[in-house]
Parts: C-alpha cells; sequence; structure tokens
C-alpha cells in the first residue's frame, strides 16, 4: 500500500484513500458493534417492560435470544473493528513516515536549511503520529456515529416521529454544532500547539547542546526564561484546549437530557392516545442513552481533527520545501550502474565545475561563475576566507546541491543526469562536523561499508593511525562512542569519520576543514596521512590554510 502525497499539500483524503478498504470493513465493524449495544439497550428495556407484565415466558424468547445475540456480538466486532481500523492506521502510519524521511534524504542538508533539527525529529514523530489520531480517533468515530445514529433515528422516529425528529437534532448538535461552538472558543488554541510542541523541542535541545557555552559566559538563566516563556504560552494553549473540550462535553450531557426528556414526554403522550404500546415507551427513552454514549466522543474527535490539521500544515512545510536537486535523485532501474553516465568501475574520474553559480537559499548566492577542474588522481586544496562558499563547491561536487547556472560534470557527464546515490558512491564527503552515531565503533564504520569484516574495519583504523588506541581498549570496536562521539578526543573522533570514508570505494575524496583548530605540526601531519591514505585517488582539501605542501592550491 502507499500514500498518495502530492504537492500542493497534504490532505486527510489522501492519506486514507489507500487504506479505504480497510477502513470501510472498520467501519462496517465498528458500526455493527455500536448498534448492537444501542440494541441491547433497546430490547433489554423493552424486555424488562414487557416481563413486568408476567406474559408467557415463550413470548420473551426472541428478546431474550437478542439480548445474548446482541451482548456477545458486541465485542467481537468491537474487537474487530479496533483490529482492522488499527491496521489500517499503522499502515498509513508507517508508509507516511518512510515517505517523509525518503524526502528529507532528498532535501538533506541544503533543503533544510530553514528548519531547526528539533523541529524536524519533532514533525517526523508527534506530528506523523497525528496521522494515527485522524484515523481512529476521527474518522471512524464520526463514520460509526453517522451510521448508528441514522438508524436510531429512523427507529425511533417510526414508534413517535416527534421523539425522532428531538433525536436527530440532538446528535447534530453534538456532532456539528458543538465542534462549531469549540472552534469558537478556541480558534487558534488547538492549531498552536503543534507548533508550540516543536518551539519547546528546540530551544530544549538547544539548552542541552549549548550548556557548556551558556553557563561559561553567565546566560543560563536567561535561556531558560525564554524557555520558560515559550513553555507558558503551551501551557495557556492547552489550558484553552482543554476548556473547549469540557464546553463539549457539557453541551453532550445536555443533548443527552434533552433527548431523553423529550422521548418521555411525547412516547408518552402517544401512549396516552394509543397510538405506542407501553413496552415500547422505555425503548423510546432509553434509546438516547445509548446513541449519545455512541456520539459523546464527537466534539473529542473534532478537536483532535483542529490538532491534526496542524501537524498536517506542518508535515506540508517540509514536503513542499523547495528541492535543491533539479536533475535526476532515483536510480533508473532499468540502467545498471557501470552503464550510468560518467560512472565507470574501478576508474579515477575527472571532475569540473563549469560557470557555476548556486546557493543554500534561494535569496542568497553563495558561489558566482566559479570554474574547478579535478583531474584524476590530482591533490588540490581549495582555500579562501570564511563565506566564500568553498563548503558550496564541496556539496556540489557530492551533489547535495545543483547548480543554478553553469554545470557540474564527472568524466563530462552533468552530474544532473545521474542519479544522487550514485554521484555518492564516487564522490566521498567527511564535512567539517562529521556525525558519530551513540553506538559502537565497529557499527559506526560499518556506516561506510556495512558487509566489511573486522579485518577491513583494522585495515581501516590503521590508515587513520588509530588501530594502536582502539586496541587498547578493553572493548575495542565494542567501545561505545557515546553521544555525538562525545567519549573521544577531537582528534579521534575526526580519524574514527575519516576511517568510515576510506571505507567506502568513493574515487574523489573531499575532506572539509580537517585541520582545523590543530597547531601547525599536528595539522601538517594530519594532512601527509590523508594524502597517504588516498593512494591514486582523487583529493580536494577544503582549508583555510597556506602552508600546504604537495597540493596545487585553488582560491575562490
Amino acid at each position: 500500500m502507499t500514500v498518495a502525497v502530492e504537492r500542493g499539500g497534504l490532505s486527510a483524503y489522501r492519506l486514507v484513500r489507500p487504506a479505504a478498504g480497510r477502513l470501510g470493513l472498520a467501519v462496517l465493524a465498528g458500526a455493527g458493534a455500536a448498534g448492537a449495544a444501542v440494541t441491547l439497550t433497546a430490547v433489554s428495556a423493552f424486555l424488562i417492560s414487557r416481563a413486568a407484565l408476567h406474559p408467557p415466558v415463550l413470548h420473551l424468547m426472541v428478546a431474550i435470544v437478542a439480548v445474548r445475540a446482541c451482548g456477545l456480538s458486541r465485542g467481537v466486532l468491537r474487537y474487530l473493528e479496533r483490529l482492522i481500523g488499527h491496521d489500517a492506521a499503522f499502515r498509513v502510519l508507517g508508509d507516511v513516515r518512510v515517505r517523509l524521511f525518503t524526502r528529507l534524504e532528498r532535501l538533506s542538508p541544503a533543503g533544510l536549511a530553514g528548519f531547526r533539527r528539533a523541529d524536524l525529529a519533532r514533525r517526523l514523530a508527534a506530528d506523523v503520529d497525528a496521522v494515527l489520531d485522524l484515523v481512529t480517533r476521527v474518522l471512524l468515530p464520526y463514520a460509526v456515529a453517522a451510521v448508528v445514529g441514522l438508524a436510531s433515528v429512523l427507529v425511533v422516529g417510526a414508534l413517535v416521529p416527534a421523539a425522532g425528529i428531538t433525536l436527530a437534532v440532538g446528535l447534530l448538535v453534538v456532532a456539528v454544532g458543538v465542534p462549531v461552538l469549540q472552534r469558537a472558543a478556541a480558534r487558534r488554541a488547538d492549531g498552536r500547539l503543534a507548533p508550540l510542541h516543536g518551539e519547546l523541542a528546540t530551544g530544549v535541545v538547544d539548552l542541552l547542546h549549548g550548556l557548556p557555552d551558556l553557563t561559561a559566559y553567565g546566560v543560563t538563566d536567561d535561556r531558560l526564561a525564554r524557555l520558560g516563556e515559550v513553555d507558558d504560552r503551551l501551557t495557556r494553549a492547552s489550558r484553552r484546549s482543554a476548556a473547549t473540550a469540557g464546553l463539549g462535553a457539557a453541551v453532550t450531557v445536555l443533548s443527552t437530557g434533552a433527548c431523553v426528556l423529550a422521548g418521555l414526554v411525547a412516547g408518552a403522550a402517544a401512549v396516552r392516545s394509543g397510538g405506542l404500546s407501553g413496552e415500547l415507551l422505555a425503548l423510546v427513552v432509553l434509546t438516547p442513552l445509548a446513541v449519545f454514549e455512541i456520539a459523546g466522543p464527537l466534539p473529542l474527535a473534532a478537536q483532535h481533527y483542529a490538532t491534526a490539521r496542524a501537524s498536517l500544515r506542518r508535515l506540508a512545510e517540509v514536503w513542499e520545501a523547495p528541492d535543491p536537486l533539479t536533475g535526476a535523485y532515483e536510480p533508473d532501474a532499468s540502467a545498471p550502474v557501470a552503464d550510468l553516465p560518467g560512472i565507470v568501475a574501478g576508474r579515477v574520474p575527472e571532475m569540473r565545475l563549469e560557470g557555476v553559480t548556486a546557493g543554500w537559499l534561494p535569496e542568497r548566492t553563495a558561489v558566482r561563475g566559479v570554474d574547478l577542474v579535478l583531474p584524476p588522481g590530482a591533490r588540490v586544496a581549495l582555500t579562501g576566507p570564511s563565506g566564500a562558499g568553498k563548503s558550496t563547491v564541496a556539496a556540489l561536487l557530492v551533489r547535495f546541491l545543483d547548480p543554478w547556472a553553469g554545470r557540474v560534470t564527472l568524466d563530462g557527464a552533468d552530474l544532473r543526469g545521474i542519479p544522487a546515490d550514485e554521484v555518492r558512491r564516487v564522490v566521498g564527503y567527511l564535512p567539517e562536523d562529521a556525525y558519530l552515531f551513540d553506538t559502537t565503533i565497529g557499527a559506526n564504520l560499518r556506516i561506510g561499508r556495512p558487509g566489511a569484516d573486522e579485518a577491513e574495519l583494522r585495515e581501516a583504523l590503521r590508515q587513520a593511525r588509530l588501530l594502536d588506541w582502539v586496541e587498547t581498549l578493553p572493548d575495542g570496536l565494542e567501545t561505545l562512542v557515546g553521544e555525538h562521539g562525545l567519549s573521544l578526543s577531537g582528534g579521534q573522533r575526526r580519524r574514527l569519520a575519516l576511517a568510515r570514508l576510506l571505507l567506502t570505494d568513493a574515487r574523489v575524496l573531499i575532506f572539509d576543514e580537517p585541520t582545523e583548530h590543530l597547531d601547525d605540526e599536528t595539522a601538517a601531519a594530519l594532512t601527509r596521512d590523508l594524502l597517504a591514505v588516498a593512494g591514486d585517488r582523487t583529493v580536494l582539501l577544503i582549508t583555510h590554510r597556506t602552508d600546504l605542501d604537495g597540493l596545487d592550491v585553488v582560491r575562490l
């Protein structure tokens, strides 16, 4: 099953359309369970009233069997409704999450410049979970209530028309009127909950990550005060949301009482006039109680829908973010990798930037008219002041970005015609802030080559001059590196990331500021190591340094 998420926004219809068959079965099962509950109440009321007249027991057998059947079937059908409904919801949920993650992969990193990491994590988790609420707490309750409510109105109306009309009005008030009233009472509260949760999550993550610097500069209290202000706004919005839920519950109780009272008055009048038997009066009076148990959750369902809509808008913002890649992204299944333009197995390619203009944001140009040639096996240092666009050049070569003007080529083939994943098989990139996952040394290395055995891992560590240190650790390759690799020193983190890059089959290696924050002697030694382990592969070294022996220097 695939969820059709199209540009132009995410809608409830687009989300649930692929699961329509399963949801239809869930609605039927839910309507059967709710109908059994209403029927159980109505038939029980009739049975008690009829039994009070002491008729022959055989006259009561049909009602007795109906009560038993409704009692048993209600549980079975309710189980089926939950099983089928949640199966459909989780299928939609899983597919949306996978497709959104795929979208994030395509956008990252250039297309996500306008988003915060913590906020993106919340969109991928809590906002996607709103899809589950949309199916199980909004669509199913409304559909079931509509089917059962209509049937109940027809039955009660057939017995006492006035009571049927009153029940219909009461159900419309609860299903439509209360949500409208809630929306008027808290027009902005529910819609602001998701953004405020995202803002609070971002603030907490920033506070935790920047706590040492904030403490050193003595501004922790100021940052906590800002976070407290966001929390206060979230609390106020939550209170308004809870108040509207209470208002909806109160109106639902009043509507229930009004329908029961109206049924009693109209039914009593019908009994006096001979239009209704006395045994059926209890059915007319008590049926609204059972029906409103089904319709009672609808105001809360409407509130969940308001929250889910806000979450869907936030997901749509990610889905509709401008695409940094204008050419091919997904590989063509009909074309073997070796036959793709510019991809020749085992060959070190030539790469060029020809009159390239590009940027990370549409309104901000990072490089303009750049030309660069990387012959096979070249050793090139790209230098320039901060903000000159050195990291942008690296992003273009690894195809995180596509140029606005000019072109980037691999053995003469425009990168826009080569799937991004295939470009990254050829071009390896070690960014300045290479990420280490909170797992073992071996697991971090296998990101570069998932099937690598221990000998290959040790060879990569040896090339990165980290093997001797790893062998001194009690757990060796199974040593945990901590979150962001915080249990390692800065140099160890850098060399571990280098070893991971060397495990790949990349034939063009890009190192972004590998010697940053190092003294001259250590920086020179690390540069020699990088060039030595690169072998016959092309090396592009992005740096601010000028003491670059053995490298062809290109200045931006």
